[in-house]
């Protein structure tokens, strides 16, 4: 049975900073609207949730409005434990702190929601010394935005067949991949790549069209998507 994804290939790597979130949680804050602090308002917007931004720029706080990227945005020194709370801040269970560029700034700021009980603190680290000191001061999630563009970048240029990836952790990923002209004609039975490639085939599909946990009998066509889970060593090793 073939079912459709309402016509839409999932962007597996959207996926990876929101699939920890809350879904009942319809508000978000996001401190720092820079160019990261932005993407996020704006994938967070249109995924129906509201959002507050803030940043000590006034400019970027009037340029998130007229863009209509967030519910509310207020500027603030979020250093400030006060202009947090007044802000409304610490009322909220997600907060997402985008100015990783300004290393003192990001730790103090991240201290300070988790200090006021904010469940869920994902703060953007600009390197691995920073991402450890924001771990030590209580970011339950650390996230590299410029390293996770770089390793895209550099798997797009050594890997075209690969459509779409969605690191699941540093090591595992999900992927939609063209079919490999050495699996055409054959049949899922037929390529064991569970045995072969230690990796497991979840879907295959064709114009947005997939089958889901595939037939053992289907045969893969060049042309078409498949889609595979397994450690990224493994998913390397595909003929692509």
């Amino acid at each position: 049975m073939h079912r459709s994804n309402e016509g839409k290939r999932v962007n597996w790597s959207s996926l990876g900073l929101f699939r920890n979130l809350r879904r009942e949680n319809k508000q978000f804050a996001v401190i720092g609207l820079g160019r990261f602090g932005r993407s996020v308002c704006s994938t967070l917007h249109h995924l129906g949730y509201e959002v507050l931004g803030t940043d000590i720029d006034k400019r970027l706080v009037d340029g998130a409005l007229t863009a209509q990227i967030v519910a509310h945005a207020v500027q603030l020194d979020s250093t400030e434990p006060a202009a947090l709370k007044e802000a409304g801040i610490f009322e909220l269970d997600t907060v997402i702190i985008a100015i990783g560029n300004y290393l003192q700034e990001s730790i103090i700021t991240t201290l300070n929601v988790k200090e006021a009980g904010v469940s869920y603190v994902v703060a953007k680290a600009s390197s691995e010394v920073h991402g450890k000191l924001l771990q030590r001061v209580g970011a339950d999630r650390v996230v590299y935005p410029e390293h996770e563009a770089g390793s895209a970048l550099a798997r797009s240029l050594t890997q075209p067949s690969v459509l779409e990836r969605f690191e699941l952790d540093p090591h595992h990923s999900i992927v939609e991949v063209a079919v490999p002209e050495e699996f055409h004609g054959k049949t899922v039975m037929e390529l064991q790549l569970r045995n072969r490639y230690g990796m497991s085939l979840l879907a295959i599909g064709k114009d947005d069209h997939f089958e889901i946990n595939p037939n053992p009998s289907t045969r893969l066509l060049k042309g078409s998507i498949m889609v595979v889970i397994g450690s990224n060593p493994d998913i390397d090793r595909l003929p692509i």
